[in-house]
């Protein structure tokens, strides 16, 4: 198994308040690439807003992510760097395709590129972007993923979609990585895991989920896969999840309950220890790497971890450092022995 983290990039995401910088960012990325992270991910927003959980609708700051992760791939030497996802209305797919062959040259080979449909209304209104409808959205994301299938192995490609055509088009220089994966990121409807099966490397989903809801959605990918003549074998599969840890019992409970006094708009009002628990990767140490071995036997290889109530936030990085030390490290060393 395969630990990333999700990294602070929005006005909400510093312990301290702080308002969200690249040094911040470059911060954390160096500190995560130490503890033995295997990979960073950003997600795609022009801001993010807490209306959701019923908090202050004002805009909050956020990091546009292809521009932060070519910075953060010459600040790293060795961690794996990912979009947790692009919005694919936002940018035209050619120029997707470059910035990535560029940012794979500039890291040395250590992309991911995550892509999805889009889902936060007032982002595409603000920034004059239509929202319409969510077939739209899909189509978007799925002429999206034909363009990257064509440019990425840096071939000349020729193709005709609904709206983008290429002609001989070819990424010079190419990537470095002879396949830069390519991940479709969502709630896993059927619509979006054949996308994912046709033209992705893999499927990507996040924050709460029990093995057993997404080993579902997963059995349905490889019968996708099936259906068009691919290997189901080839299909990856990776899982973001909320995170809290405590050392006993009496620690995590200890955790959650400053987790759930922080979520804005009190919209944890409602949670219990156990309801946290029973769709995130909370407990302690022990609990936590049996939740991991239940994922890894559906066949997940990597895991995004978001060691807070809220997404790419580091509200405590004791949280962090305990998880790196008492289940990443804990679970590695046990490997090696065996």
């Amino acid at each position: 198994m395969r630990f990333g983290l999700s990294l602070p990039h929005y006005g909400f995401s510093l312990a301290d308040g702080a308002p969200i910088t690249f040094d911040a960012m470059a911060v954390w990325a160096r500190r995560a690439e130490d503890l033995g992270f295997d990979s960073l991910w950003i997600s795609d927003h022009f801001f993010y807003s807490f209306a959701r959980y019923g908090a202050d609708p004002a805009p909050i700051a956020a990091v546009e992510p292809l521009t932060a992760i070519a910075g953060l791939a010459a600040v790293t030497a060795r961690i794996r760097l990912g979009t947790l996802v692009l919005g694919a209305p936002f940018r035209h797919p050619s120029i997707v395709a470059k910035m990535a062959a560029t940012i794979d040259g500039i890291s040395g080979g250590r992309l991911d590129l995550g892509v999805g449909a889009g889902w936060f209304e007032e982002e595409f209104s603000a920034f004059g972007y239509p929202y319409g409808s969510t077939g739209e959205r899909f189509d978007s994301l799925e002429e999206t993923l034909q363009v990257l299938q064509a440019l990425l192995p840096g071939e000349p490609a020729t193709m005709q979609g609904s709206t983008i055509s290429l002609r001989d088009a070819r990424l010079v220089p190419a990537p470095v990585q002879r396949r830069l994966p390519v991940w479709v990121g969502g709630k896993g409807g059927p619509r979006l895991l054949q996308l994912a099966a046709r033209y992705a490397d893999g499927w990507n989903s996040v924050w709460r989920w029990t093995p057993e809801a997404y080993g579902a959605r997963a059995a349905y990918a490889r019968e996708a896969c099936d259906r068009i003549g691919r290997d189901p074998s080839t299909f990856r599969l990776s899982v973001g999840l909320y995170s809290l840890t405590g050392d006993s019992d009496e620690a995590f409970r200890q955790v959650f309950e400053r987790g759930r006094a922080s979520m804005p708009g009190g919209a944890m009002r409602d949670e219990t220890e156990a309801s946290w628990r029973a769709d995130t990767l909370s407990g302690t140490p022990q609990q936590i790497i049996e939740r991991v071995e239940a994922f890894e036997a559906i066949g997940v290889e990597e895991i995004v971890v978001a060691p807070w109530v809220l997404p790419f936030t580091v509200h405590e990085p004791d949280q962090v450092d305990l998880f790196a030390r008492s289940v990443i490290a804990r679970l590695r060393a046990a490997r090696a022995s065996a």
